[in-house]
């Protein structure tokens, strides 16, 4: 097998993967009573420490890549303002809600990595993102009708952030994506200490547990695969793979309270998974071509 085919395969498996822990974030939002922000903040703080730790201990290179800090901070800041901006629409609106509104990130995604990065979207790539929302559409039409305007507003502001974000890492393909990671957690932390103090949390064993898993698994690990992932496929790629996201949300909420997902959320669902394996499958068929494989 070529060996950026390959690159690109582990790449997209990675972001799935990264996917399938986000896909967790809503629940434990749900479950822990605490301020969105110092959710945000204690999630972040121990997100940081499991980063560094792989970067410092595991990751340590012979060459140092070149270093990007105007990138690297932008990319900080974006994924930074993202994960805020979710966890406070999912405490002022529904889960649906903000997963869905903050999924409009392909879009956002594939303009901004066009303009910035010069990757301009494949025919595919556009009719996966037509699919794509109207699946979305249709999987979450039971919801859509109840929340809170400013939750919903701040949930449409994160999916901008996050799409940002995702160009920014692209724009690092000669640097350590990992690096705007971490910087995103610490400013995350270090914007939650205000509110740490004025709004100090009440710990519980079940909150405990579900910061520590949502810190160091759901988006340290998961921050860790997305770095790994983007340096190996476009900034839509990644957005489009990441969609299985808002399709597990349901299930593990099935999981835990045995809500039923809608006919209609299963058809949307069913599209969504079509729609990001005919791109991908497409995609990978182009580059074999290229690659004269």
């Amino acid at each position: 097998m070529d060996h950026k085919l390959r690159a690109r395969r582990f790449g997209q498996g990675a972001v799935f993967l990264c996917a399938v822990l986000w896909s967790t974030s809503g629940l434990f939002i749900k479950l822990i009573d605490w301020h969105p922000f110092v959710i945000a903040g204690f999630r972040s703080f121990l997100s940081a420490l499991f980063l560094l730790a792989i970067r410092f201990f595991f990751l340590r290179q012979k060459k140092s890549p070149r270093k990007q800090p105007l990138y690297m901070l932008m990319g900080g800041i974006m994924y930074a303002a993202t994960m805020i901006g979710f966890v406070y629409a999912n405490k002022l609106t529904t889960s649906a809600n903000a997963i869905l509104l903050q999924y409009g990130a392909p879009v956002w995604a594939a303009l901004l990595g066009w303009f910035f990065v010069k990757e301009k979207p494949h025919w595919e790539h556009w009719f996966a993102l037509v699919l794509v929302i109207g699946g979305l559409l249709l999987f979450f039409k039971d919801s859509l009708s109840g929340g809170s305007p400013l939750g919903n507003g701040i949930a449409v502001l994160s999916g901008i952030f996050f799409g940002a974000h995702s160009v920014a890492l692209r724009k690092q393909k000669e640097g350590n994506p990992m690096d705007s990671m971490i910087a995103a957690h610490i400013i995350c932390a270090a914007a939650s200490v205000p509110f740490v103090f004025t709004a100090f949390p009440v710990i519980t064993g079940k909150s405990l547990a579900a910061i520590l898993f949502m810190g160091f698994i759901q988006i340290g690990l998961a921050s860790f695969l997305f770095s790994y992932g983007i340096k190996r496929i476009s900034a839509i790629q990644a957005m489009l793979t990441a969609m299985i996201e808002p399709i597990l949300n349901p299930v593990w909420v099935f999981a835990v309270t045995g809500e039923k997902p809608s006919p209609s959320a299963l058809l949307g669902g069913s599209i969504i998974i079509l729609a990001v394996l005919i791109s991908s499958v497409i995609g990978k068929r182009r580059e074999m071509i290229v690659a004269g494989v």
